[in-house]
């Protein structure tokens, strides 16, 4: 059996050093790490540079951009988990006198909100954040391009105002918190807002000659909570690890959860991409993918994980334009998904029965529609087709002797049981839609009753 702590194949390793080496040389970067973690563990790390002798490791800074969101996005679901807020607050509730005072703290976290993509010129990614010291300066005079909730529109504004949410709730800056309640109890020592040795230098890359020039490194102001900060590829396995299942001490797996879901349709329609609160969803090959993507001047970096096959990884690189290092990282976990295939854990029965439950389990009839419902741990249940067709979910069981649906078309739906006067179950009622154990079965209380005449042949 395999355990997170053995080694990579060789083969696997080198596979995996080729398409890194392969991505800096195609893509003209000074200079890109790369790490793999299998099961929580990291297992390979690599690395290629024009310099001779001075490949960065897991442990130098590269600038992370826009994977900052995520970590802006963990500090407001902690403010959600304490009741400080609600995500379908409105910011004024708890920042006002801005702009955008009426859209939701939901609509933020997910790009829903209808704000601009970018600040007011000048481009705030090449400018001290200096210049815009209030957020009117962030916002503009036209900040609402579209209307909010009708679409998906990627904002680096609205993680600035996400950032000035949490300084508000907090009382503190959003630095400071982020080191706090996210950094330290990860053991994230080598992430923070400015550059700390050994670090990368930023490169510009000309697009039709081998030569190069420095980028200049900008402290982005109020829009750090969009894209400030540096990291390494060690701490980002460390943060994948977290965002996979959760950490008490930050935040529960649940809410975790709750972020990987899609909270709103792709802007391109994009069946293959789509965006939670503060994470990027994309689905290469039918593998599905949560984790995101950043750059800024002379930066490039990538960070994805698959839940199903317990595989993350990281790219870094030093360049403004080369890399596909979201693709890269993407590669890398298939690399090792497809050659060394998770290994399930052994099938064990459950620790005791509860005979009431297990009364239910078996055939139930939507009407003509066949379905089996199966029981699981800590009094699951999960009711799926008995063909390839159809709707199913798992349900979680609620203390009220009820359960909600956790995925598809009835998450968030009750399932509860419908019992006769004699105390025996009648059916089953998930979201009024009345489940029996025979095909419209006469005998059970079904909406518009059963034809008195029953079934019948052609001739009856």
């Amino acid at each position: 059996m395999t355990s997170p702590s053995e080694e990579l194949l060789p083969s696997t390793r080198r596979a995996l050093l080729h398409r890194a080496a392969t991505a800096q040389a195609e893509g003209r970067t000074p200079s890109l790490v790369a790490a793999v973690q299998r099961q929580g563990q990291p297992v390979w790390s690599g690395a290629r540079t024009c310099v001779e002798g001075h490949a960065p490791d897991t442990d130098t800074q590269f600038r992370i951009g826009s994977i900052t969101k995520t970590f802006t996005a963990v500090l407001v679901m902690r403010l959600r988990d304490e009741g400080l807020i609600h995500l379908d607050d409105p910011l004024e509730k708890h920042l006002p006198g801005t702009a955008a005072g009426d859209v939701t703290v939901y609509q933020l976290l997910g790009h829903s909100a209808g704000l601009g993509a970018e600040t007011p010129s000048p481009w705030w990614e090449r400018t001290p954040g200096t210049i815009r010291p209030e957020l009117a300066d962030v916002l503009g005079e036209k900040p609402r391009p579209h209307p909010a909730g009708h679409r998906h529109h990627y904002s680096n504004p609205g993680y600035t105002l996400l950032g000035s949410l949490i300084e508000a709730v907090r009382g503190a800056s959003w630095e400071e918190v982020l080191r706090r309640e996210i950094l330290e109890p990860l053991g994230m020592r080598r992430t923070s807002a400015q550059p700390q040795a050994p670090h990368a230098g930023g490169w510009a890359v000309h697009p039709w000659a081998d030569v190069l020039m420095p980028e200049q490194v900008e402290d982005l102001g109020l829009m750090a909570p969009a894209g400030q900060l540096w990291s390494t590829a060690s701490d980002l396995l460390r943060f994948a690890a977290f965002l996979a299942e959760g950490d008490e001490q930050v935040l529960c797996a649940a809410s975790v959860r709750e972020m990987r879901e899609p909270s709103a349709p792709s802007e391109s329609g994009d069946s293959q991409s789509g965006y939670g609160l503060g994470v990027q969803i994309a689905r290469p090959g039918g593998r599905t993918l949560i984790g995101h993507t950043g750059s800024l001047p002379g930066f490039l970096a990538a960070l994805w994980f698959s839940v199903e096959d317990d595989v993350a990884a990281v790219v870094l690189s030093n360049a403004t334009s080369g890399p596909p290092t979201g693709e890269v990282a993407a590669d890398l976990v298939r690399i090792v998904a497809e050659a060394e295939p998770r290994i399930p854990e052994p099938w064990r029965p459950l620790p005791g029965v509860d005979g009431q439950l297990l009364a239910l389990t078996g055939l139930w009839y939507w009407g003509t529609h066949t379905f089996v419902l199966k029981l699981n741990a800590d009094r699951g249940l999960e009711l799926r087709p008995l063909r390839a067709t159809g709707r199913g979910a798992a349900f979680r069981a609620e203390r009220d002797g009820t359960w909600t649906g956790l995925s598809g078309y009835y998450a968030g739906e009750t399932l509860r049981i419908v019992r006769a006067d004699d105390g025996t179950v009648d059916h089953l009622d998930l979201g009024s839609f009345v489940f029996t154990r025979e095909p419209y079965d006469a005998g059970a209380a079904i909406p518009g009753g059963v034809d008195e005449g029953g079934w019948r042949g052609l001739g009856s």
